[in-house]
């Protein structure tokens, strides 16, 4: 099964392409297309930029944590910048 990651951006361009040619024959069915265009487009923007952050949030919880202490540390795995003392 595919990833809404994948599938909105090629509906989104299938949806635009559709519009085009729904409004060079001179339809307006192609109204529907681009506002479908438009909410496909939302979606894809909305799932890459959620995609991003769990990736973001995964590799800090990796690499963040501290070897050697809790809260005397100082960063204690919520900021990768800081050495831990």
């Amino acid at each position: 099964m595919f990833r809404p990651v994948v599938i909105t951006p090629i509906v989104c361009a299938l949806a635009a392409g559709a519009a085009a040619v729904s409004f060079a024959r001179g339809s307006w069915l192609g109204v529907v297309w681009l506002l479908l265009a438009g909410l496909t487009s939302n979606m894809a923007l909305s799932y890459a930029r959620r995609a991003r952050s769990a990736a973001r949030a995964g590799a800090v919880g990796a690499a963040g944590a501290c070897a050697g202490g809790g809260a005397a540390g100082g960063a204690c795995g919520t900021c990768v910048k800081k050495v831990c003392a």
